[in-house]
């Protein structure tokens, strides 16, 4: 990935071309053995770091911003005086799990920087002219081959958006996560175009039907008339669909049964997206039994003169706080509910997917959570969402 991501960029292959040791690292651009002054006047040596910008994860962008990190003590000038013209930041930020900086400069040109190549040079430049001056045998551009790092992600390609944001630390918790999603009729799609873009582990999706016309104008994305013509299974065109971003989608072409509930029995967290209170209830059920967390969704539409209402709900569960589920979820099915005949809006599909995915990383610990809510309903024609079922 590297190495085709320099090969693609003019800017990058440029730096390369004219001998800087540089690396992409997991969103990261890092350009090894710059030289420098410490206070002690010795010269060492350190590591330009920048933020990626990509385009279509092919090629570069043009950079973000004119900040640029740094690896190494503070660069000084011949008579080892801090560089002061560059100084930003001294704190030392962990960018993510291999890369972690000492500092951060900024010298910003009147219209930006355009491109890597010139972001880069400048700072070298700076950096290294006392040490240069001191000693004309040093220099940035050593021609050195350095390895491409293997991007060891589940994503087929660099997520820049976290590392720009500097959020991968965070984002890193879900790491190991086991997801199951079960049904893929609306909300469970949206659900997983959500989940598709978060570092878990595995993402497991279930479902027995098929993927027809009607299910193009309530779930994400935008279905081929190919697509529809080919009449797939839910589960294998969203697994084929997503596994264009990432890896380690399993995909199951049937419905959870009591038969095959055990399969459940080793995910760290599951989405119940099903219409069926009976089959609801089932699941939900086992995975109290086995300890697994979980979210619920539900969406309620009715029509009152001649205009929609109704609510989007969100139950969930832990090991800790699962004795609200006997007045939640219900094993009975109700005909007198719009959404029995068919009636979703992708809005509120999606909808109702933000809200699972929100309580779902706030259990996480990817967001902060005040309310600790287990059960929230948000009311259509209220606008309102009342939070029900906390924990202390």
């Amino acid at each position: 990935m590297s190495q085709q991501l320099i090969n693609h960029s003019p800017d990058l292959k440029r730096l390369r071309d004219e001998g800087y040791e540089i690396e992409v690292r997991g969103g990261y651009l890092l350009i090894h053995h710059i030289p420098f002054v410490d206070q002690n006047n010795q010269i060492q040596y350190g590591i330009l770091v920048t933020t990626l910008t990509l385009s279509c994860n092919e090629r570069t962008g043009t950079p973000d911003n004119h900040v640029i990190h740094f690896i190494g003590d503070n660069p000084c000038e011949i008579d080892g005086t801090v560089i002061t013209a560059i100084q930003h930041s001294n704190t030392t930020s962990v960018l993510n799990h291999q890369v972690t900086v000492n500092r951060s400069f900024s010298n910003k040109p009147a219209s930006g920087y355009p491109n890597y190549y010139e972001k880069v040079k400048r700072y070298a430049d700076i950096i290294s002219a006392p040490a240069k001056y001191l000693d004309p045998s040093v220099a940035e551009k050593t021609f050195k081959v350095i390895p491409d790092s293997a991007n060891e992600t589940v994503f087929e390609y660099i997520d820049t958006n976290s590392s720009r944001a500097n959020i991968e630390m965070i984002n890193a918790k879900l790491e190991r996560q086991k997801i199951a999603i079960i049904g893929l009729g609306g909300t469970g799609a949206y659900i997983l175009d959500l989940v598709a873009k978060t570092p878990v582990k595995e993402i497991h999706i279930y479902d027995g039907d098929t993927f027809d016309q009607h299910n193009a104008f309530r779930s994400p994305g935008a279905a081929s008339m190919n697509d529809l013509y080919e009449n797939p299974r839910k589960v294998s065109y969203y697994q084929k669909l997503y596994s264009n971003m990432r890896k380690y989608i399993h995909g199951h072409n049937y419905y959870v049964k009591k038969e095959n509930l055990q399969e459940l029995d080793q995910m760290d967290y599951v989405f119940v997206c099903v219409d069926k209170n009976a089959v609801r209830k089932i699941i939900t059920d086992h995975l109290v039994s086995v300890d697994v967390a979980f979210s619920d969704v539900g969406l309620g539409v009715n029509v009152v003169d001649d205009k929609l209402t109704g609510a989007v709900r969100v139950t969930s569960a832990s090991r800790d706080k699962n004795d609200h589920l006997p007045l939640r979820i219900f094993s009975e099915d109700s005909d007198n509910n719009e959404y029995a005949t068919n009636i979703q809006i992708a809005e509120l599909n999606a909808l109702n997917a933000v809200f699972a995915i929100l309580k779902w990383k706030k259990l996480s610990g990817i967001y902060v959570d005040l309310e600790n809510e287990h059960h929230s309903s948000y009311s259509i024609s209220v606008s309102k969402i009342f939070n029900e079922d906390v924990t202390p």
